[in-house]
């Protein structure tokens, strides 16, 4: 996984790492380790894609 591509969704759309966490419901520090490439749970991917109100998957998370 590009882990930079989070990053760069939540940056572009103006939100913080913790105004991300709090909208998909885990922990900054969540956010934090998926943006520095480490795995995360599917559950924690589906929060992700919700808290930021992106219907594409793929753009966030290629290949899952």
């Amino acid at each position: 996984m590009n882990h930079n591509v989070l990053k760069r969704v939540r940056e572009g759309l103006l939100i913080s790492k913790a105004e991300l966490a709090r909208k998909a419901g885990v922990s900054p520090i969540t956010i934090d380790r998926v943006e520095k490439g480490m795995g995360c749970r599917m559950e924690t991917k589906r929060k992700i894609i919700f808290g930021l109100d992106l219907s594409d998957k793929e753009m966030v998370f290629p290949g899952s």
